[in-house]
């Protein structure tokens, strides 16, 4: 199983310039990825923006929206941000990418919180078009330069429609920041999606997990801060899943091994 770190550019009134420096330590530390979280509707830094601070500040270490509001953006505009990401990183980059929990981050114009599945399923394969070369719009020419390569793709969410989608459509699944014991359904709905739809090899299964190594107290209180708009209920369960110190964080690694996590992605809050 890899491990990876996420960039804390969704911590509230995070300093944007400390992305870059993060990212460059995080390559120089050995970690397999640096991710990032999507979301509008909050005082951090856009995920397109951290992504292209760590593409420009490393060469060697993968990089992950974990996960991208797809739906929220034109699905032309999000697929040449992702082509143009990977290419100032050299090929690292993979599209994380799902619905959402927040309907405050859904403010394009002509793009509302509805319809959202069929239009993901819509949005994939317009990236996919860009990607190969397509022309936008009416117009003759593509997004992209010549050289571009199909980004691999990601889906997170915890319902059905979604794990048939992965099997369906993308390169595998992303679970958000919940324990290991609640993910391994999941992972279980995709594989056997993944097998029934007679894909060959496995889906790629990714994990995300909460961690603080010094204040547990603080920790908790970002955790609450960024999901409290969901209700207590859920911002509890967010809250009670982070890993404190250095045996909390192995504990947890050992538990999403167990389930056949391929890579884990520990998160700061």
């Amino acid at each position: 199983m890899k491990i990876g770190i996420g960039l804390p550019n969704q911590v509230r009134g995070v300093d944007a310039a400390i992305l870059p420096g993060w990212a460059a330590q995080a390559e120089e530390a050995g970690f397999a990825s640096l991710a990032t979280v999507g979301r509008i509707a909050y005082p951090g830094v856009m995920d397109t923006i951290a992504l292209v601070a760590a593409a420009a500040t490393t060469t060697t270490i993968g990089l992950i929206s974990a996960i991208a509001v797809g739906p929220a953006c034109p699905a032309v505009l999000l697929a040449k941000e992702a082509a143009n990401i990977d290419a100032v990183s050299g090929g690292r980059l993979t599209l994380g990418i799902g619905l959402g929990a927040w309907p405050d981050d859904y403010v394009a114009e002509g793009r509302p919180r509805k319809n959202m599945g069929p239009r993901l399923e819509d949005d994939i394969r317009i990236y996919r078009e860009i990607w190969g070369g397509a022309a936008v719009g009416s117009g003759t020419y593509p997004a992209v330069p010549g050289n571009t390569r199909e980004v691999p793709v990601l889906l997170g969410g915890g319902v059905e429609a979604t794990y048939e989608r992965v099997a369906r459509l993308v390169d595998g699944y992303i679970a958000g920041g919940i324990p290991a014991p609640m993910v391994a359904p999941s992972f279980d709905a995709v594989r056997a999606g993944w097998k029934d739809a007679g894909r060959a090899g496995s889906p790629r299964l990714v994990a995300v997990a909460y961690y603080t190594i010094g204040d547990i107290d603080k920790g908790r209180a970002n955790v609450w801060d960024y999901y409290s708009s969901g209700g207590e209920q859920f911002a509890g369960l967010m809250t009670e899943s982070i890993s404190h110190g250095a045996d909390g964080v192995k504990a947890t690694m050992a538990a999403f091994e167990e389930i056949g996590a391929d890579e884990l992605i520990f998160t700061r809050r």
